[in-house]
């Protein structure tokens, strides 16, 4: 019958598609992998993933805490970190991550010239992710944050399918056209079936310094919107602040250099919320 060879034809498809994809293998020490991720670029997504991964640090002195910027073309986090440098390499031939405010870092900013482009195809992409992954001596990590590029494609899907990842946070402004990218790219985690544990929704308000008055520049509640549709929570908001800019620029993010400022405690409160929603840890 017709819907018999209809079957047939999809397990034949299910079958094809699993002997492609690679089979999933956790990171040497890495007990659990976040991914801070984002459809569309400039939202503020890299600034987020390194005040999490300090934020994680912060608010559980005993958890040794990772940052991997898998931002091949753009990686900012050497800069937001203040490091610079090239890997040491370990009896085995690993690289050992560069370290600043406690946190373990490794990025491709740290193999090549800072203002050199990286003008590489997708298979010499691909490599250099594997190469991040695997040929890396963590040590041991309780959370390895990864700085996912922006957008839904091979670097994303290679991640995906490479590591076990124990959840994505998705980073959007308010703002419809970045809002249609992030959902996209919630949409993609829970096709590859990694868990997504909420979404940030960032440069929410602008409040001037002056006279205090509140501007919603990117547009009001649009991710709150978002997660409903979603089924999503919301884990916390930024404000659109200066100090938080200025902070990263100069590699003194604001969870260190002002740990009491209203942007700080939301990234200590978003870690809370991730750290709450992260299945229990393997010992």
């Amino acid at each position: 019958s017709s819907s018999s060879g209809d079957e047939a034809l999809r397990d034949k498809r299910a079958w094809i598609l699993s002997r492609g994809l690679p089979k999933q293998k956790p990171i040497e020490g890495v007990k659990q992998v976040v991914v801070v991720a984002s459809g569309k670029g400039g939202v503020g997504k890299s600034t987020t993933a390194v005040n999490i991964a300090l934020a994680l640090a912060a608010n559980d002195s005993a958890k040794e805490v990772g940052l991997l910027d898998a931002d091949i073309y753009g990686p900012s986090i050497p800069k937001m970190m203040n490091l610079k440098g090239n890997p040491e390499l370990t009896p085995k031939n690993l690289m050992r991550p560069l370290k600043n405010y406690g946190i373990a870092c490794m990025s491709m900013g740290f193999l090549i010239e800072e203002t050199a482009p990286v003008v590489w195809r997708g298979l010499m992409v691909m490599s250099a992710v594997e190469k991040l992954l695997r040929q890396v001596d963590w040590g041991q990590l309780d959370y390895l944050v990864i700085d996912m590029p922006p957008g839904t494609g091979d670097v994303q899907l290679s991640v995906s399918q490479n590591i076990p990842i124990a959840g994505a946070v998705i980073v959007s402004t308010p703002q419809d056209v970045a809002l249609l990218d992030a959902h996209k790219g919630a949409e993609m985690f829970r096709k590859v079936h990694v868990p997504v544990l909420g979404l940030v929704q960032n440069m929410s308000v602008f409040q001037c310094p002056k006279c205090k008055h509140e501007t919603h520049i990117f547009g009001d509640d649009g991710v709150r919107d978002l997660a409903k549709t979603l089924g999503l929570d919301i884990l916390g908001d930024i404000p659109l602040h200066v100090n938080i800019r200025e902070t990263c620029d100069s590699g003194q993010p604001v969870v260190i250099s002002q740990p009491q400022s209203d942007a700080a405690k939301a990234y200590l409160e978003i870690a809370m919320e991730i750290v709450r929603r992260l299945p229990v840890a393997p010992a």
